[in-house]
């Protein structure tokens, strides 16, 4: 049910949200986000970003954290696309998306999911800044929203944090 992809392409919103509903009449519920990469990170102007992952580690780590959604909420679908390698303003870098019988289970799936892969998976940032490049640090306000969803630490691990 969940599909997973990391790659450096991007990819194609409204294609991603018609493939978790169309042809399946039980969907009530379709809810999405796409993150973009802004040119502005702690008031410094960002002109580009690269990802960084461990092949095959990333994936277990996306695929740990769908299966506690799943475990959570009533789902028909869930898509996640994360992008790595060079990013410029306004590039998407994730697609998340989650189909359901009813808004409720799909909206907090969604949300349960960014919070997380926010702070669970395993992605490094480096900008290139006014003042040069910087690895982006984790920040406690991702920790803060993740933690209210609380811990299942035998399901989805301390991957990693960006």
């Amino acid at each position: 049910m969940a599909r997973i992809l990391v790659q450096t392409e991007p990819f194609d919103t409204a294609a991603e949200q018609d493939a978790l509903w169309r042809g399946h009449s039980s969907v009530g519920a379709l809810v999405t986000f796409v993150g973009l990469m802004r040119d502005l990170n702690e008031d410094v102007g960002v002109s580009r970003m690269t990802l960084e992952h461990y092949p095959g580690m990333t994936e277990k780590a996306l695929g740990a954290i769908a299966e506690e959604a799943v475990s959570r909420w009533s789902l028909d679908g869930l898509t996640i696309i994360h992008r790595v390698g060079r990013l410029e303003p306004q590039d998407p870098i994730v697609f998340v998306g989650v189909a359901s019988r009813h808004r409720g289970d799909a909206f907090r799936a969604c949300e349960f999911l960014i919070d997380y892969l926010k702070t669970r998976a395993p992605f490094w940032k480096k900008e290139r800044t006014e003042e040069g490049e910087r690895w982006v640090e984790a920040r406690e306000s991702d920790d803060a929203a993740a933690g209210r969803w609380g811990e299942s630490e035998d399901r989805v691990g301390e991957a990693g944090k960006r």
